[in-house]
């Protein structure tokens, strides 16, 4: 995070992990109606109603938190003591091992494997649970590749989870960004899952800080209390425009798809072309993740800062120093010059 706050910015920014910021003058919304203070509480019903509406549960199931990195910290915190075991995928979000290793957990690893196409296997999961496993962390669709876990592989992975009588959290705050055939959120598949969300990346409104936890109603109402120490109130005109977002959804989305469509396909081409760089291809997310071959890549993503003006997000975040990351979704001229900068850089690199 530190990098993305102090250095992601350049002209040609592909280091983004949202799409295109939604105009606050195109939602249908009156802002005459919008107060400073209300009541909130442990949550503001409006909002709950509106999430649990849309994943379809009961609101007693949600717990309001800033963004998916809060509600990411939250669940941790309220499932997790020190030196529990907890077990993550690698290649992993930095921050969610940040918050593993902030909870004094004893961090384990799965393995995600580009041969295999990112996916999670089930195997691997088998192979490095214990008895002393209490959490189960996975991204869905996976951060930084975009790989999509269905529903079978996740069952299966939470009757790994109930065998030694470990959870399953599952972030899926990329899983919109499956625009055909949208999977239900993984807290239907059974009570191991906890599952985090937010309205940041794929419908344009960051700014609203608007994440949610689904967990069920005890462990629920144990992350609402916990949330007194980070965030005693949300901030009220947030939690407003956010449930007027829930009622134009769809608007936010589709406006976002284009644009990804876009990007993917001119990103698709490029990758088709440059044989310095390899990627397991998908047909969602908004982002991907990009081998660089035979080359040194701290040398070559800081030519690509500071002489082609093109920030791309570097794999060391990721625990894996030869790739980066591309976000897609934000402007599509930016993004085909962008990926021109990056071939250039290469060819002048040779």
């Amino acid at each position: 995070m530190n990098w993305s706050k102090t250095e992601s910015r350049a002209r040609f920014n592909l280091a983004t992990s949202g799409v295109v910021s939604f105009p606050l003058r195109e939602l249908p919304v009156d802002l005459k109606t919008l107060e400073i203070n209300g009541d909130s509480s442990y949550g503001y019903l409006p909002l709950q109603k509106a999430i649990a509406t849309h994943h379809g549960v009961d609101p007693d199931c949600v717990v309001e938190s800033a963004g998916t990195s809060m509600a990411n910290h939250l669940a941790m915190a309220a499932i997790v003591e020190p030196g529990d075991e907890v077990l993550i995928e690698h290649p992993a979000y930095g921050p969610i091992l940040d918050v593993a290793y902030y909870l004094q957990a004893n961090v384990k690893r799965f393995a995600r494997k580009s041969d295999t196409g990112w996916v999670v296997e089930s195997s691997e999961i088998l192979r490095a649970i214990t008895p002393k496993t209490r959490l189960i962390v996975i991204t869905n669709l996976h951060n930084p590749t975009s790989a999509l876990t269905p529903d079978w592989v996740l069952r299966e992975v939470g009757e790994i989870a109930r065998s030694v009588g470990a959870l399953v959290l599952v972030d899926e705050v990329y899983l919109d960004a499956v625009y055909q055939g949208t999977p239900r959120t993984a807290f239907h598949l059974g009570p191991e899952f906890v599952v985090t969300s937010s309205l940041t990346k794929v419908y344009g409104v960051s700014g609203l800080r608007c994440g949610w936890i689904l967990a069920h109603p005890d462990l629920a109402w144990k992350m609402r209390r916990l949330n007194d120490l980070y965030s005693a109130t949300a901030v009220f005109p947030g939690l407003l425009l956010s449930v007027a977002v829930f009622k134009h959804l769809d608007l936010l989305r589709e406006r976002a798809r284009r644009i990804v469509e876009a990007d993917r396909k001119l990103l698709r081409d490029f990758l088709i072309n440059e044989s310095a760089l390899s990627a397991v291809w998908t047909d969602w997310g908004t982002t991907s993740f990009v081998q660089l071959l035979g080359r040194d890549p701290d040398d070559f993503l800081h030519r690509l800062r500071t002489e082609f003006d093109t920030s791309v997000v570097p794999g060391r975040f990721f625990e894996m120093p030869d790739h980066f990351r591309i976000g897609m979704g934000v402007n599509t001229e930016m993004f085909a010059e962008g990926l021109d900068r990056i071939g250039r850089a290469i060819c002048e690199g040779r």
